[in-house]
């Protein structure tokens, strides 16, 4: 018999680490990787000289007034360090910004005041103080892999990308900036592109739960599910449990064919806690396994959890324009429930042209 559409679900977007050196980044699957910023020293190449080398008038002394400068920068940068363990912010934001006042060409005061500013989630102040030290130290790690990650918290992924390729230009081996390059890369359509370097991550440590993640995100987007489910149990095994990353599980399983093991592991989500999502992923599976009664009640109760859950106002529409095709369209009762359930979906969500052409099909 002729079904109108089959409910689904929209996937789950990528991984990212947050960097081993900086604040977590999170998109829809929040994997925290704990860390501190490592003490970078301070100082140059210092050259012997002898008496009569230093003494000669033809050569020009360095001015004192460039002493100077560097050792009151220095010691404001001391200063700021001092006040950020003493938990005082501001303070501490106020005496890199001086540093940087005194002695522009100082790279840790730009990036210690980013690090501040991205802290406080003001990251476009935070990509502006980073892109300066990469630009005052081209060669510095730190501030390549820094500017990137801002700029790939204000979603300039092409951007972010070139940042990262700087930066592991400097060191391709860094586990941080391999994954989140290829979620940049994720974040741009581009997932050949990205499986080069989550693969990298996974050489790079295999015992890290984050980085087979974002290999599985990667797989789930070149629809190679069987690896995905591969690499998604063993995060599972390597990290804390998630909703999302278990979201991600019961996906790649049903389209696989496993439906019994998707609606297992969404039981498993419901366990951690429930949500709309799960509610409606477990109703999507329901109705693809024929359990119509039971989808029905799943969609329902995404929606009481969220009224504005536009995917399972969909998926309840979509189940009722079925019922009345099943009923050989004498259920109007359905066709009207179903139409206006679609209506509603667009009123939250006007951009779904899918939906639009099934009103347009059953509305008249």
């Amino acid at each position: 018999m002729t079904r109108a559409e089959s409910p689904g679900r929209t996937d789950a977007q990528a991984p990212v680490c947050s960097p081993k050196r900086a604040m977590p980044l999170t998109t829809a699957l929040v994997l925290l990787c704990a860390g501190l910023l490592a003490a970078v020293s301070i100082g140059g190449c210092q050259t012997t000289r002898t008496g009569t080398d230093e003494d000669r008038p033809d050569r020009p002394r360095r001015p004192v007034i460039g002493a100077e400068r560097d050792e009151k920068s220095i010691s404001a940068l001391f200063e700021g360090r001092r006040y950020e363990r003493e938990g005082e912010e501001d303070s501490a934001l106020r005496a890199f910004e001086r540093a940087i006042e005194i002695n522009p060409e100082l790279t840790m005061a730009y990036i210690e005041a980013g690090n501040i500013y991205r802290r406080r989630g003001d990251y476009s102040l935070a990509e502006r103080r980073y892109g300066e030290a990469a630009r005052v130290e081209p060669l510095n790690f730190e501030a390549q892999y820094l500017h990137g990650l801002a700029l790939q918290l204000l979603n300039r992924l092409t951007e972010a990308v070139r940042a990262y390729l700087r930066a592991l230009a400097i060191d391709p081996m860094n586990l941080d900036a391999n994954m989140n390059i290829a979620t940049a890369y994720l974040g741009l359509g581009e997932p050949r592109q990205a499986m080069r370097y989550a693969i990298r991550a996974v050489r790079i440590d295999g015992e890290s739960g984050p980085a087979r993640a974002n290999l599985a995100a990667v797989y789930r987007e070149l629809d190679e599910h069987e690896s995905a489910v591969t690499e998604l149990r063993q995060a599972a095994e390597l990290m804390q449990l998630s909703p999302e990353l278990l979201l991600m599980l019961s996906d790649s399983l049903s389209r696989t064919g496993r439906k019994d093991e998707a609606i297992v592991t969404i039981e498993e989500v419901l366990a951690l806690g429930p949500s709309p999502v799960a509610y409606e992923t477990l109703g999507a599976l329901l109705f693809r396994d024929y359990r119509y009664d039971e989808a029905e009640e799943a969609f329902q109760r995404a929606i009481e959890l969220d009224p504005t859950h536009f995917p399972a106002i969909n998926s309840l529409g979509i189940y009722r324009l079925n019922q009345y095709l099943w009923s050989e369209k004498r259920n109007r009762d359905a066709q009207r429930d179903g139409v206006r359930l679609l209506r509603r979906s667009l009123q939250i969500n006007p951009d779904q042209p899918r939906i639009v052409e099934l009103v347009r099909r059953y509305g008249a």
